[in-house]
């Protein structure tokens, strides 16, 4: 009986370790899903940096404030350019594939991406009187991020999470996450440095960021800067499908 016991112990053991190993070395499979090349008919720029050349669509060029944003990792920019652009007129949106997305160049890590938003808002900052900033799912994190090093109008959040490593340990709570990550996008952390008026938007059926996780980063602003909305009967993928969600979206931007 002990042997069998010694045996089961060590199957379960080797079984832990060994999915231990496969989650760390392909974590960054799991939080990036590049997104191919589409063809769209809005102008693109190419923004170098680090060695890298990172693409951006820009719509409705020309206007003089902007929004930068920052897709969920599997949105495809290309495909949600046409609704972004419709939904508002009155700013030229600057929408930045990722490394590695389309024909932007690298692969997508978490400083990476920190360092082309930065250098995506002080190349476009000139241009505009003032910018604001929306950050959907993964983009939430990188909006965050450019919000606490920037000057920031307005800034909305789609989705978001205090963390990838809260979220990372409700999925594997029987493993040390954060000796694991490599990417841990705290957004929670940066709320202290962010002061623009901040819009955070949930779906209420979402079975993708836990609930408690995007409930620790609310409670880390202060009520008076915070705007918070549950679109209802939504998950975390159609949530945009809502007619509610741009145009509660549009109120709280501004008409430009």
């Amino acid at each position: 009986m002990k042997k069998v016991v010694k045996n089961i112990s060590i199957f379960l053991l080797f079984g832990y370790v060994a999915t231990g190993i496969f989650l760390y070395i392909n974590q960054r499979d799991f939080l990036y899903f590049p997104t191919a090349k589409i063809d769209t008919n809005y102008d693109e720029m190419t923004l170098d940096n680090e060695n890298e050349s990172i693409n951006i669509i820009v719509v409705n060029e020309g206007n003089e404030n902007a929004i930068l944003y920052f897709g969920g990792n599997a949105e495809s920019m290309a495909k949600s350019a046409d609704y972004i652009a419709q939904q508002f007129p009155a700013f030229t949106i600057y929408l930045m594939n990722y490394r590695g997305y389309a024909t932007s160049t690298g692969v997508a890590t978490e400083e990476g991406l920190y360092s082309d938003a930065l250098k995506l808002y002080d190349t476009i900052k000139p241009k505009h009187n003032r910018i604001s900033i929306g950050g959907r799912s993964l983009g939430s994190g990188i909006a965050t991020y450019v919000a606490a090093h920037r000057e920031v109008s307005k800034l909305a959040l789609i989705t978001p999470f205090d963390s990838i490593e809260s979220v990372a340990y409700s999925r594997y709570p029987i493993y040390p996450i954060s000796l694991l990550l490599h990417d841990k996008y705290d957004s929670k952390s940066r709320v202290k440095d962010i002061k623009a008026e901040t819009f955070i938007i949930l779906a209420q059926k979402d079975s993708v960021i836990p609930k408690e996780s995007t409930q620790k980063l609310i409670s880390a602003f202060n009520p008076k800067q915070l705007q918070v909305c549950i679109i209802k009967n939504r998950g975390h993928v159609d949530i945009s499908s809502d007619i509610k969600y741009y145009r509660i979206m549009q109120d709280f931007i501004g008409e430009g």
